[in-house]
């Protein structure tokens, strides 16, 4: 029986994928080795993975809490859960939007003023306080979206319902994105024409050594003096004093982030929530059931689906032995790993082999178990990090 660690509180709905008479679980603080492991928010960085790891599950589309090159290097496949929130902060970009419009959020804290003074008649005054809220619609307004996944695609879709303009940026635009879609959403392969010529600019993409900082002065010189930056992906996709600058200097109308820090939440045009973006129970549930049933698909058929650091991988499992071997991406792995089962004398019935990046994976169903000599000598061949077998 595999051991699931939860490095968080993660949904109860993961146990109708990786059911307790099948796995056992060890709760955020428990002491104990694991071959898997539930993460949300927890920092892993620092933890010292056992060596048994196979596998590690992100609820949640971010994964800069997990050392994923540390896991590579050990042979540990790393999912993360894109698009199962995705409803939950395609709604919070539209509210975003709308209380940077609207001053809904300065109107309110006004009738909080009123009711803590114990001010009477307030119907009467606000007749005349509202002309301070005075805010503007988004209808007719032209949105940019920069990234185009599951989260993105979303949002310009709904804008485009809310009769807005939208325009898309995304240079690794995906075949599936692209027809979903709606046909009045314009595609254009020019970042800056997204800062020139948008009101409203908000981000969904990644951040990785090609995106930190992306968002800088050189493009915050192009936006409107009273557009909207929205940032819903991650903190580290801006440059915090540059986006600072732009909104002291009124080259910026305001800022809206997911991702506050303590220097930028000293102006009052920056409108911040405290990483709310999945904060509700529809997308929690959501990312937990697709974390678990990646996991429970890989160990027992060696699927990969969602991962950031090995190929995507999928064969129907009839046969009574698979291997799945994960190496990295090097010329003639294949070649080796298929010389030492044929010396064996083992027909491989079934067998695919994918890459990724540095690193690639190849799944071989068999007639018969490798003997162990077998196993060793295909562990031994320089570049193989991991080798899983699968018995039905």
């Amino acid at each position: 029986m595999l051991t699931v660690k939860k490095f968080n509180n993660i949904s109860d709905i993961i146990y109708g994928k990786l059911s307790k008479d099948e796995y056992q679980f060890l709760e955020d603080g428990q002491d104990g080795n694991y071959e898997l492991a539930l993460v949300r928010s927890a920092e892993l960085s620092g933890v010292e993975l056992p060596e048994d790891l196979i596998a590690i599950a992100r609820a949640g589309a971010g994964y800069n809490n997990i050392p994923v090159d540390k896991c590579s290097e050990a042979g540990i496949v790393v999912f993360n859960t894109p698009g199962a929130n995705a409803n939950a902060v395609k709604e919070l970009v539209i509210a975003g939007m709308l209380l940077s419009g609207r001053k809904i959020i300065k109107g309110s804290e006004w009738i909080e003023s009123q009711k803590e003074a114990g001010a009477c008649g307030v119907d009467k005054t606000m007749e005349k306080a509202k002309k301070n809220f005075v805010g503007r619609e988004i209808a007719g307004k032209k949105l940019g979206v920069v990234g185009l996944g599951a989260i993105g695609v979303m949002v310009a879709n709904a804008a485009t319902g809310m009769d807005m303009e939208v325009m898309g940026y995304d240079p690794f635009l995906s075949v599936g994105a692209a027809l979903r879609l709606k046909r009045n959403v314009a595609i254009t392969t020019d970042l800056k024409q997204i800062f020139r010529e948008c009101d409203f600019v908000t981000l969904h993409l990644p951040m990785n050594a090609d995106t930190k900082g992306m968002v800088n002065k050189d493009l915050l010189s192009l936006m409107k003096p009273d557009a909207v930056l929205l940032n819903f992906a991650r903190g580290g996709l801006i440059v915090d004093e540059d986006v600072m600058a732009a909104l002291d200097a009124h080259r910026l109308g305001t800022y809206v982030t997911d991702f506050p820090d303590d220097r930028i939440i000293t102006s009052d045009k920056v409108i911040a929530f405290p990483h709310l973006g999945a904060s509700t129970p529809e997308a929690e549930e959501n990312c937990a059931r697709m974390a678990a049933e990646q996991l429970d698909d890989y160990v027992k058929y060696g699927t990969i689906r969602n991962s950031v650091n090995f190929p995507p991988m999928e064969l129907p499992f009839d046969s009574g032995i698979r291997l799945v071997i994960l190496n990295r991406n090097i010329t003639n792995m294949v070649g080796q790993i298929t010389a030492v089962l044929a010396n064996e004398g083992l027909n491989i019935e079934h067998m695919v082999n994918r890459s990724k990046g540095n690193w690639a994976c190849t799944i071989i169903d068999l007639d018969k178990k490798p003997s162990e000599a077998a196993i060793k000598a295909m562990n031994d061949v320089d570049g193989v990090v991991r080798i899983r077998i699968i018995e039905r």
